[in-house]
């Protein structure tokens, strides 16, 4: 998926078109100092003032030194303002690494906080070269800031030198920064805390130079850098949205159908205003908020509200009914061509062996730990909204709408996100539309706080798509894989919302994203995807169309490889010479696993366990990701013993993040491989809580997991997701080298898989 198309697709998206963000003021932003769009991001503000310059984003931000990323305070501390959403990812670590690198800072200065919802100057520019969307996803935080905050550091560096040299009447090039101290061989001292305010005064010098990589003294060190949330989270200071507390703010709850696509029909609100502490009941367009003084007088208000519900246009079909549609759709007549690649059907008719294969993916719920909340305030010209945003600028537009303010009047106070695996960046911007919403209608007599429970999250949340993959694979006499015939059959993510345009010749890219034509050396392929049109709402989940296309293509290159008599790592090599990074990111798990060395799979040991080992590669977000796993099985259960990880992702600016998030990874796509499943009854949800939509607990993960990383001096790629996708698949296939059996559908059932002929 080309994430660049987001700006191009939301270009004229009434919502978005309202933000007015001219061509000149545009062109004025990114040509000052004639240095493009990271230098005017960083212009200081008394800089900006002089020149007669707007520096847009900066609105009496305080600090001695100030610049829409950088602030330098008299205490000394520096402030590295973060245009993305620190959702439990480490950018509040990993951005502010960057400018202390440059700026030659000591790590105990530096601090983090949110940047306002602006554009362009928070833009995310992995999302379009304008940078008209603000927003975090993709796993573009580090690549789209890397650039921007190492400018913005080398600039705050060398004008804070240019300062001490002022003061001690000297060379600026004799003057060394280390530590967050600027000094002199004259013996001269001062920090920036002492420099800032003169610093401030300076015009932008014309340019920098940025230090080499080899230079790197905190970006890349194996010296784990503590994150800076690390404190206000183990001491239950940082806020998240459900911690903000305004005067005479009020706690909401909404009653939502309980089938998708169902409306309001009447309301009976007699006994939930009975009900003490409520003080409304309202009706907004996704059902009827019931609000109170606390949490638990809305959440008895809401058993006790009477709603009837007009489902005549609602879903009412259940799972098993949903999969027999799409196997039937699988191929047919709606079936819009994805990959065309030589002559696949006399290809496969010539072929020494076929492998027909279907895979089934269940609807998954992102279940993040802080549930969707969001608090509002609402008056006659502003919107105030303060919640873990992780699509600042989408959600701004949302909220003017429902306000029925204009953007610009719409502000922003972004929190840290108890997690989100992308439920907080969805086009309709749910839970802030409806907090904005009961606040309109209830007059903005208060500010309200909404929050869904876990209930509400499982029930009525937004899924990853159910998908079916029919795949046909011909082998030559010799084992090489000749042919591919694939049918992807899922809903659209990207249809009816504003981001359509980013549909191109009738397909939806995050519905087949890194498939095995694409990934894998393939002469002759036809792939197609056929949209299904199913009620149920869903929206991208950690690594979006990976999570399913990678499983299809690992499990089938491993299957081929047994057909084909091939080692599984040496298979795969034989057709990945056109994609080198994999090679080697392959290579290097194996090496790690001890891939040469004997392992007794599927070797029967006490009490008739047996077990296993297997791998997978898959690329995603512009990074690579290898696990290998051992596996044990015995009585049907499966258990993950060890997983060795390599992954290559340009340049590991703080290498102990990068291996958390590919632990995270492990356990998030873990938790979908072997408990994760949404389904439904009768177009009504069957799971509520974690009772019944199971996680991996913390005793469940593997107790070995080693992460290699692959050295690099390319810029940063992505971490938060491209670890989720090749896990289940290695599981999976480490399952089969065990016991034989052959895991098509998710969540893992082997009783069922063993029973099923493949």
């Amino acid at each position: 998926m080309d994430l660049r198309n987001i700006e191009d697709s939301l270009a004229t998206w009434p919502p978005l078109a309202r933000l007015g963000i001219t061509r000149r003021a545009f062109l004025r932003f990114t040509t000052i100092a004639g240095s493009g769009l990271t230098l005017g991001a960083i212009i200081p503000a008394s800089a900006a003032k002089k020149s007669g310059l707007t520096v847009l984003g900066i609105e009496g931000t305080p600090g001695d030194f100030s610049t829409p990323f950088v602030r330098i305070d008299p205490d000394n501390t520096v402030t590295v303002i973060c245009k993305h959403v620190e959702a439990g990812q480490g950018v509040w670590t990993g951005l502010p690494a960057v400018v202390a690198e440059e700026l030659d800072a000591s790590w105990g200065q530096m601090r983090a906080e949110s940047s306002p919802a602006k554009v362009p100057t928070y833009g995310n520019f992995a999302f379009g070269p304008k940078g008209n969307v603000q927003g975090t996803g993709g796993s573009t935080s580090m690549a789209n800031s890397w650039d921007q905050l190492r400018h913005a550091g080398a600039y705050a560096r060398a004008m804070l030198v240019q300062a001490a040299a002022n003061r001690w009447k000297v060379p600026a090039s004799e003057i060394t920064v280390s530590d967050g101290v600027v000094s002199h061989k004259s013996g001269k001292k001062a920090t920036f805390g002492e420099l800032a305010a003169a610093a401030g005064k300076l015009s932008l010098p014309a340019e920098v130079k940025l230090k080499d990589p080899s230079q790197f003294k905190l970006i890349g060190s194996e010296k784990k850098l503590p994150r800076l949330d690390s404190h206000s989270k183990s001491t239950g200071t940082q806020q998240f949205a459900i911690d903000v507390m305004l005067p005479d703010m009020m706690t909401a709850l909404v009653l939502r159908p309980p089938r998708f696509g169902a409306k309001v029909q009447s309301i009976d609100s007699a006994a939930a205003k009975a009900v003490p502490g409520v003080v409304d009941v309202v009706q907004i367009p996704r059902g009827v908020a019931v609000v109170a003084r606390d949490t638990w007088a809305a959440k008895k208000g809401r058993e006790a509200l009477k709603v009837s519900w007009d489902e005549s246009g609602a879903e009412k079909r259940g799972t098993d009914a949903i999969f027999k549609e799409y196997r039937q759709l699988s191929g047919g007549a709606e079936a819009v061509k994805v990959e065309n690649r030589g002559d696949a059907d006399a290809t496969l008719k010539k072929a020494a062996k076929v492998i027909d294969v279907e895979f089934e993916f269940p609807y998954l719920a992102h279940a993040p730990m802080e549930p969707l909340t969001a608090v509002a305030r609402l008056s006659a010209d502003k919107c105030e909204v303060w919640a873990g945003c992780q699509f600042h600028t989408i959600d701004q537009a949302n909220a003017a709408q429902a306000s029925g303010l204009k953007p610009e009047q719409v502000v922003i106070y972004t929190l840290a996100a108890g997690g989100t695996f992308g439920r907080r960046a969805n086009a309709e911007s749910d839970y802030i539309v409806e907090a904005v919403s009961i606040a309109k209608a209830t007059g903005g007599k208060y500010p309200v706080r909404l929050i869904w429970t876990r209930e509400d999250d499982i029930t009525g949340g937004r899924y990853r798509p159910a998908t079916y993959h029919h795949v046909i694979a011909g082998l030559s006499q010799d084992g090489k894989l000749i042919a591919l015939k694939q049918d992807v059959v899922n809903q659209s993510i990207m249809a009816g919302t504003p981001m359509a345009g980013m549909i191109k010749d009738g397909v939806d890219p995050t519905s087949v994203e890194g498939g095995t034509a694409e990934q894998y050396d393939v002469e002759n392929a036809h792939v197609t995807w056929t949209q299904a049109k199913v009620g149920v709402p869903i929206l991208w989940w950690r690594s979006v169309g990976h999570t399913h296309t990678a499983f299809v293509k690992e499990v089938l290159i491993d299957e081929l490889a047994e057909a084909a008599g091939k080692d599984p790592v040496a298979y795969r090599l034989s057709l990945l010479e056109k994609h080198p990074r994999q090679a080697a990111v392959l290579k290097l798990a194996a090496e790690k696993a001890g891939w040469d060395k004997p392992f007794a799979n599927g070797q029967a040991g006490p009490k008739g366990a047996r077990r296993g080992r297997g791998i997978a590669v898959h690329e995603s977000f512009n990074s690579v990701v290898a696990h290998a796993v051992e596996v044990t099985v015995n009585d049907g259960t499966i258990k993950v013993d060890r997983v060795v990880t390599a992954v290559d992702c340009g340049i590991a600016v703080t290498p102990d993040v990068v291996r958390a998030q590919m632990q995270s990874c492990i356990g998030y796509g873990l938790s979908a491989a072997l408990y994760g499943k949404i389904s439904l009854t009768d177009g009504r949800v069957d799971q509520t809580n974690f009772h019944q939509y199971r996680v991996l607990r913390i005793n469940e993960m593997p107790p070995v997991i080693e992460i290699h990383i692959l050295p690099s001096t390319n810029p940063p790629t992505g971490v938060g997701e491209p670890g989720t996708p090749p896990i289940a698949p290695a599981v999976a296939n480490a399952v089969r080298a065990a016991t034989g059996i052959k895991l098509h559908k998710l969540p893992f059932d082997l009783a069922a898989a063993k029973a099923t002929k493949t």
